[in-house]
């Protein structure tokens, strides 16, 4: 044996030796089906799920070779030529001659010999003679890699063996060149480095072994894998970061599904953006509330916070509000809340059934904040970063049984109290069915703008914004800061009346993230709506008489984090579902009275405290 790292590296030029990069982004094809012979499917699943290595373990039985993990369970059946080569070969041929149809896509056929490398290698060779050109490298660089490993032979032995076979080798060992040249990968029991269970990460000392290891392995110009580990997000997560080329599994689809969405399942913050420190000047006072602005994030739980603190680099706007409670959103039949049941439990104090606007569970129409403010002379604004008749807006000034029911919701803003209102879905109010619709609108002194800009010239009087559908369009795709011009127009039109403003804006597409399990979409979104709550919070330290209220209608997606870093403004995150959850969602309030919002409660309670914070203690 040669030792010595310089020679090592004067190796790799030699024989063309390219050290694998430990900072690399593992995808499906760095997946390793172990035990795959004991999937319910064998060789299938794992194929179907795109993963570059597939293990069999293998005892030599009168000529024959059988897939087992031990010797009392081989069947005559069960052959490796039978459930691997064969239908190996089919694929690789019908592919074109390579292993996968997409070109770049690798394959690799780990064969664990359990005893007897002798006969099991002889065995073997003789199966694949007549068709090399499926496993031999050197004949077609496509070919199926054949990685031997187990009760290989010595070292010494490896130049006996043709170069389509490769051995699986271990660290600590001074390969020499010509040995090197026979080495397909380097794996190692992780119990010989850590007792890490899978969960969290190592400790610091254990990491360090664990990164040491895959490192000589780097430098021997060989990728590396552990055994042993534990399967699951967590762990998959935890060995990529250390630098392993090889995730080993018996989940062969999860682990799939989870390199596959990776895209979206990861979010990296580029450019932070810095939070409003608020005064706290009049921040639990029992000065009397003037206006109140409940900001509304869809789909917001708890999750999608964190998640965008992480990202933001440990700093939200959210985060900087002192009085926090919790909002139970279950509606009247069901324990999971939609939109339309959440928002009217805030716009009404009723609870009522999934789907329904601002009706109760017998269909009748419940008074809203804007339409029991106005008799008092208080004036409404409501505006949302999406369809102007959807669930949460619609809940604020229409009253319909179904969701979907946009022309109706429409419709039903001629009976509205609301003096602004700010989103898009235009061709419901100029296209509706109710052809008066807009001359009574006109009539009743709503001027019609078309796009943001018109309305930002606006002075004063009741406004319509009904915007073209693009410019609702998601923050990755170019919104931009719709969301926070409505907002500060809508305040200074409202804020000119002397009895004060109830504003409604919401921040909808936090929602579409979670629904669509696309975390840079949830964390992106959030981050547009912290950056309203900022605004927010700067006119209620301007005015001193403004209760600022930030909450959810439920939480979308049910988001878990496995990753995420202050440092870096990084997240990574996982989703169990693509619809809503029951979870509760934070209540955060600033400003006075906002001390009368911390504990837990039913959703319905945000409504009477919003009231009660105007001074109205009970509805007609």
């Amino acid at each position: 044996m040669v030792k010595g790292t310089k020679f090592i590296w004067l190796l790799f030029f030699a024989f063309g030796i390219h050290s694998v990069s430990a900072q690399q982004k593992l995808n499906a094809s760095n997946g390793h089906s172990h035990n795959d012979y004991k999937q319910q499917i064998p060789l299938l699943e794992a194929y179907y799920a795109g993963l570059g290595a597939i293990e069999a373990d293998v005892f030599y039985r009168n000529g024959e070779l059988f897939v087992a993990h031990d010797s009392t369970e081989i069947k005559p059946t069960r052959t490796l030529k039978k459930i691997y080569i064969d239908p190996l070969v089919a694929f690789f041929k019908e592919n074109g001659n390579k292993p996968y149809p997409n070109a770049g896509q690798k394959l690799q056929l780990v064969i664990d010999i359990k005893e007897d490398y002798k006969n099991v290698l002889a065995t073997l060779l003789k199966q694949l003679k007549g068709i090399e050109p499926v496993f031999d490298q050197a004949k077609n660089p496509a070919a199926i890699k054949i990685v031997v490993s187990g009760n290989v032979p010595p070292v010494d032995e490896f130049q006996n063996y043709p170069q389509m076979i490769f051995f699986d080798g271990r660290p600590g060992k001074n390969y020499n060149g010509e040995q090197l040249k026979h080495i397909g990968m380097i794996s190692d029991d992780l119990s010989h480095y850590s007792v890490w269970n899978g969960k969290g990460t190592p400790t610091p000392p254990d990491l360090e072994k664990m990164k040491a290891v895959i490192a000589s392995a780097h430098q021997m110009g060989k990728p590396f894998r552990f055994w042993a580990t534990k399967d699951s997000p967590n762990s998959w997560k935890e060995l990529e970061q250390m630098g392993v080329d090889w995730i080993g599994t018996d989940r062969p689809k999860a682990l799939s599904e989870f390199y596959q969405n990776r895209d979206k399942l990861e979010y990296v913050n580029t450019k932070r953006y810095e939070p409003y420190q608020p005064t706290y000047k009049s921040d639990g006072s029992l000065k009397k509330v003037k206006n109140v602005i409940l900001l509304i994030g869809d789909g917001m739980g708890l999750a999608q916070i964190q998640a965008g603190l992480s990202a933001n680099f440990g700093q939200l706007n959210m985060v900087n509000i002192k009085h926090i409670g919790f909002s139970r959103t279950e509606a009247s039949n069901s324990d999971f809340t939609d939109s339309a049941a959440g928002a009217t439990a805030m716009a009404t104090g009723q609870k009522t059934n999934n789907r329904y606007i601002s009706v109760g569970v017998d269909g009748k129409s419940l008074p809203s904040i804007p339409e029991i403010l106005a008799p008092l002379g208080i004036k409404s604004g409501i505006i949302t970063s999406g369809d102007i008749t959807d669930a949460t807006p619609a809940a604020f000034y229409a009253h319909q049984i179904e969701r979907t029911m946009s022309q109706e919701i429409a419709a039903d803003f001629q009976n509205s109290t609301v003096e602004v209102l700010v989103g898009s879905r235009r061709k419901s109010f100029t296209e509706n069915k109710n052809a008066g619709l807009m001359p009574q609108l006109k009539s009743k002194g709503y001027q019609l703008q078309h796009n943001l800009k018109e309305f930002e010239s606006a002075t004063s009087g009741k406004q319509l914004v009904l915007l073209e559908d693009s410019v609702t369009r998601s923050i990755l795709k170019g919104r931009g800061e719709m969301l926070k011009k409505s907002l500060l127009k809508s305040i200074e039109i409202l804020a000119k009346n002397k009895k004060g403003f109830f504003i409604m804006a919401e921040g909808a597409q936090i929602d579409h993230g979670g629904h669509a399990n696309d975390l840079p979409y949830a964390v992106t979104e959030l981050h547009d709506f912290d950056r309203l709550v900022g605004e927010a919070l700067r006119f209620a330290d301007e005015d001193g008489e403004t209760l600022v209220i930030v909450t959810a209608d439920h939480e979308t997606g049910g988001l878990s984090l496995l990753d995420a870093s202050y440092k870096k403004g990084t997240v990574r995150g996982n989703f169990s579902t693509d619809d809503h959850t029951n979870i509760m969602v934070p209540v955060f309030a600033y400003g006075p009275g906002s001390q009368s919002f911390i504990g837990v409660y039913p959703n319905t309670d945000i409504f009477k405290r919003i009231l009660e914070a105007f001074g109205i203690s009970k509805t007609k």
